[in-house]
């Protein structure tokens, strides 16, 4: 089975979804489960992880409506203002939804002491384990002093790191980023996701070769038992086709036995979103 563990919807929104820049036109449109259907069928795909895009509730809402309707969607992971006074009576409403896995904020781009840093912030992220939500930590390669005391806090919660920490592909800037992978891997209850890395590197110009250091290093660190496939469809399609996102994983994992491979592709997925 092949679980793309990250992938979005979205009706396009020009004000809401105005950092969709000129140079990513392409994307300026609508992508909803009877565009990704097809995808998936080309690709033998069996099902997906929808992320959040936006940060309100509305979002969540919208992504468990589509999972409701959709068999493809094995899980969600929405959003949830984790500095709210009523996070814990949300959680409870929420907890009514089997396909909600987790929550995630776009942490990318905010200062630091904004929300992973903050006390209000991380008094939310307590609260999740007792739900029993996993938690997807989206941020840039520089933002990676505060996430990893941020992961330290909390040796029990659910972590996914999303795209790598998405590491600066198109300067092929990797020494630092190597050691901080090195240090936040040691933390058996972080994952993380091969996804994301075209869109890191030169859109035009990329080449398996420039992806393929990221993925040893990543693979050195975590494993083969806290790696996921990702695919981050729609935005993965500035940069190129989802086959050639997923050609890059199968090149990289042949190295590896056909249990290893399944479990990049899929097994290592549905276990840390505990996909029925």
């Amino acid at each position: 089975m092949i679980i793309d563990s990250h992938q979005h919807f979205w009706k396009y929104d020009p004000v809401r979804d105005s950092c969709i820049t000129d140079e990513m036109q392409l994307i300026r449109k609508d992508f909803l489960p009877p565009d990704l259907e097809s995808v998936f069928k080309e690709n033998h795909i069996d099902g997906s992880i929808a992320v959040q895009a936006d940060q309100s509730d509305h979002e969540t809402e919208f992504l468990l409506s589509l999972a409701n309707e959709n068999d493809l969607i094995k899980g969600v992971v929405g959003w949830i203002d984790l500095k709210s006074s009523q996070l814990e009576s949300k959680l409870q409403e929420y907890s009514k939804y089997s396909k909600l896995k987790g929550f995630r904020t776009i942490i990318q781009g905010q200062p630091d002491d904004t929300y992973l840093l903050n006390k209000h912030f991380q008094s939310g992220v307590s609260l999740l384990l007792q739900f029993k939500y996993t938690y997807d930590v989206l941020i840039y390669h520089y933002q990676f002093k505060a996430a990893i005391k941020f992961v330290e806090k909390y040796p029990d919660q659910h972590f996914m790191l999303d795209h790598l920490g998405k590491p600066d592909i198109k300067d092929k800037e990797i020494r630092k980023w190597k050691e901080h992978i090195r240090i936040i891997s040691q933390h058996p209850n972080l994952f993380c996701k091969l996804s994301g890395m075209i869109t890191e590197a030169d859109w035009q110009k990329w080449r398996y070769e420039d992806v393929y250091p990221y993925l040893e290093i990543a693979a050195e660190y975590f494993g083969v038992d806290r790696l996921c496939f990702g695919s981050d469809w729609p935005v993965c399609l500035v940069a190129g086709k989802y086959s050639e996102v997923l050609d890059i994983i199968q090149k990289f994992i042949r190295q590896v036995n056909e249990e290893e491979r399944n479990k990049i592709l899929g097994a290592n997925a549905a276990k840390f979103y505990k996909l029925s």
